[in-house]
Parts: C-alpha cells; structure tokens; sequence
C-alpha cells in the first residue's frame, strides 16, 4: 500500500460515497487507475465494505455511551455473543488491562440508556459494568 492508497483510503472514510471521477479528479489520475486501486485493495481484504455514517440530525437525538465490562473467568465468548444480539450495541471491543470488553451503546434518552444497562447487567458472565456517558463526539472517521 503506497501513500496514494492510504490518500484514497482517508478521502472514502469521510465519504464512502465519491463517485470514481470524482476521485479521479482529486488525485489527478485516470479513473481507470482508481478502479483498479479499489478492486486491489478490496481483493487484499483492506476494503472490506463500504457503510453508513449517520449525521448529526440523528445522532444529536441519542445518548451514546461506553459501557466497559469486566467478565467471569472464561466466559468472555459467551458475554460478547450475548452483547452482539442486542440492537442497541453498536460497536463491541475486546480489550487489556482492568476490563474485558467495551461495547458502544446507543439509547433515544437516558430513561432507555438506563434500562439498556440495567440489561447489560444481568447478561450471564457480567462480573461488573462501569459507564462513560459520550457528550459530544470530537472527531469520528
């Protein structure tokens, strides 16, 4: 992967969405060179897919917050499969050091934020939770 690659790359997590010529434009070569880019990085497994990013007409009507999560002994893998069925995770990360596992949650209020932690608790395998609501997202790529 070259800097034009890491270029390409940086310019699709702001928008997934560029058309080819546009990004041809942009970094003044062929189109044809930016298929082919794509189509490699793809083929290695550097693009796995392309995604939405919700705006803040949507995300400023939610609470976000990370719940981190310190697990019993050996029952990380069931914890996280019990975590990844609920709808209101977003994101789920297995860590080092004091906690296991961090998972992004989202809720409509906290009433629901509450709840939604409440549920985290009771999953089997849940030793304790500690929760850093988010206020305001800095920078998200």
């Amino acid at each position: 992967m070259d800097a034009l690659d890491r270029r390409l790359l940086a310019a699709l997590r702001e928008d997934a969405r560029l058309p080819v010529s546009q990004l041809a434009q942009m970094f003044d070569i062929p189109r044809a060179q930016v298929y082919a880019r794509l189509e490699r990085l793809e083929k290695d497994g550097v693009i796995a897919g392309y995604t939405l990013r919700l705006g803040q007409a949507f995300t400023k009507t939610r609470v976000r917050a990370h719940v981190m999560i310190k697990t019993l002994p050996r029952l990380c893998q069931e914890v996280e499969a019990r975590l990844a069925e609920i709808p209101e995770v977003s994101a789920l990360y297995a860590i080092s050091g004091e906690w296991d596992i961090i998972v992004l949650v989202e809720a409509a209020d906290t009433v629901e934020l509450n709840d939604l932690i409440n549920r985290i608790g009771l999953v089997e395998g849940v030793e304790r939770t500690t929760t850093s609501v988010i206020l305001a997202a800095r920078l998200e790529r």
